[in-house]
């Protein structure tokens, strides 16, 4: 369900729309509460749980042990301890943690994962997360632990683990124990009941989590990679010939369509392409030619990791499940293979975009191909100009080559071999983000040396798309006029990328781009 305002975001456990988390990842959250049909729904699903311990019915998680020791009975009066056990034992995740963005995107997620009404919990216990995530106290997930089946145990359990009181919290932005923060909001340590601590912990949450955040920068790498091809285009003089619309729809790829489109929209205007139009280059190599069919297979990537997290989002993802007519089944729910292998394919798409924007960097570097002074300096040989800058853009790109090998192809053991076949739907995740970032890098270099590129001769004016894009650098990145420390150039550049401070002037100038 859509917030109300600006301030609160309404959940109900089935109508969260991926735009409605944007905000959650924002330096001014929303606060949350909770649909009234969804409080019903889990108060009917809790009575189910209730009414199962009355009749001393035998099931998973609720009155036996987990995994390899399901088979192990526990006594109602055991029933509170077995939960408690479960957190202290489950949560052991190691490494640095999670950014409180994305631990704080993880608790609404569960919370949400909840309300679906399938878990069996306290209306008790989900007005409790709710006050934990409203008033600030994030948790501390450490980043590595989880094998993604039966979810992302421990990094979850990390996080229920400060409703009793223990492990850490964020607090204003600092590291805090729990007890601690605790102490000071006046809080009591929560004491779990029946099936509540394995429903906190069996589930997507963390890698969804991470992957929601790491296809919203995404879908910003891609409008950017669009903006410095065409930047590259008009500093290497090439044909806008290849982005007209008959090409694209002759082939009828969606993508393809729209980045041709938004390629167009951005070259709107150029003096620099019609200056050229007569001279003897016949083809532009793939990189500033294949622009749509690349940059276009990439949005159709997105297209698809957007749909998966979409429904993912309004998932259950407990196990057992509780039923409103009463049944209570074990199944696999908490699997992460649908999260995983989409987030395989986030990273795979992403490093794409490093690929080709990287020969578009050598391309304007070397004199051979681009028609420009050597490596873009000033004084080639005194200068050194842009050469490194390219070498750094190789390395990104080729770092994100071994990140992209998919993670949801392995699998390991674990649990005595009752999980048998996990996702490693974290560890896609991870690495899906972690290529996200290189690509920022490698766009914002590609953007220096294409605004220093256009530099050498300002006879002509780019396209308005470009000439806003060449603005917003020239606000953070002076031209090189003879060699300097650019390690803050790259550090600026980057920014203008990863905050979308570029794409947003750019699209002042321009209108919107397509996705």
């Amino acid at each position: 369900m859509a917030p109300k305002d600006a301030d609160v975001l309404v959940l109900d456990g089935r109508g969260l729309a991926l735009a409605d988390l944007v905000p959650v990842l924002s330096d001014s959250p929303p606060r949350l509460k909770i649909a009234e049909e969804a409080r019903e729904r889990c108060a009917a699903s809790r009575a189910v749980v209730e009414r199962v311990l009355s009749e001393g019915r035998t099931v998973y998680g609720v009155n036996t042990g987990f995994g390899r020791l399901s088979g192990v009975s526990i006594s109602a009066e055991q029933s509170e301890a077995l939960q408690r056990n479960l957190i202290l034992s489950h949560a052991t995740g190691v490494g640095a943690p999670f950014s409180i963005p994305v631990s704080r995107l993880m608790q609404c997620l569960r919370i949400q994962a909840l309300l679906r009404g399938n878990s069996g919990v306290r209306l008790e216990l989900l007005d409790r997360l709710v006050l934990h995530y409203n008033e600030g106290l994030t948790p501390v997930v450490p980043q590595q632990g989880s094998v993604g089946a039966s979810g992302d145990l421990a990094p979850l359990a990390h996080m229920a683990i400060t409703l009793l009181g223990m492990g850490e919290v964020w607090r204003n932005g600092k590291r805090r124990p729990a007890a601690e923060a605790f102490r000071e909001h006046g809080l009591e340590p929560f004491e779990l009941s029946a099936k509540e601590g394995l429903a906190l912990i069996n589930g997507t949450q963390c890698m969804t989590a991470v992957g929601v955040r790491t296809w919203q920068e995404a879908s910003i790498l891609v409008r950017t990679a669009d903006i410095a091809a065409a930047f590259s285009l008009e500093a290497l003089r090439g044909s806008i010939q290849p982005f007209r619309p008959e090409v694209h729809e002759a082939r009828g790829q969606e993508g393809q369509m729209r980045t041709a489109s938004n390629l167009r929209l951005l070259l709107e205007d150029s003096e620099i392409l019609p200056s050229h139009a007569d001279c003897e280059k016949v083809q532009d190599p793939y990189s500033l030619r294949c622009v749509p069919q690349v940059h276009g297979a990439v949005r159709d990537a997105l297209s698809f990791v957007e749909d998966v997290l979409a429904r993912e989002v309004n998932a259950a993802t407990d196990n057992p499940l509780v039923f409103a007519d009463g049944s209570i089944i074990s199944a696999g729910n908490f699997h992460g293979q649908p999260v995983a292998q989409a987030l395989d394919f986030l990273g795979i798409a992403i490093a794409t975009l490093a690929n080709i924007s990287e020969r578009r960097i050598e391309n304007m570097v070397n004199p051979d191909l681009s028609g420009l002074p050597p490596f873009l300096a000033p004084n080639p040989g005194l200068d050194s100009g842009l050469m490194i800058p390219q070498v750094v853009a190789a390395s990104l790109a080729s770092e994100n080559k071994s990140l992209a090998h998919p993670a949801s192809v392995d699998t390991i053991p674990t649990s005595a071999n009752r999980e048998d076949h996990v996702s490693m739907g974290v560890t896609a995740a991870r690495q899906a983000r972690d290529i996200a970032r290189n690509t920022a890098r490698v766009l914002g270099i590609e953007l220096l040396c294409a605004a220093q590129g256009l530099s050498f001769d300002r006879a002509l004016r780019a396209g308005r798309g470009v000439e806003a894009a060449y603005a917003a650098v020239r606000e953070v990145v002076p031209p090189l006029e003879q060699d300097r420390f650019l390690a803050p150039d790259l550090e600026a550049a980057e920014g203008l990328v990863r905050s979308g401070v570029l794409l947003r002037a750019v699209e002042r100038e321009v209108g919107p781009l397509a996705d």
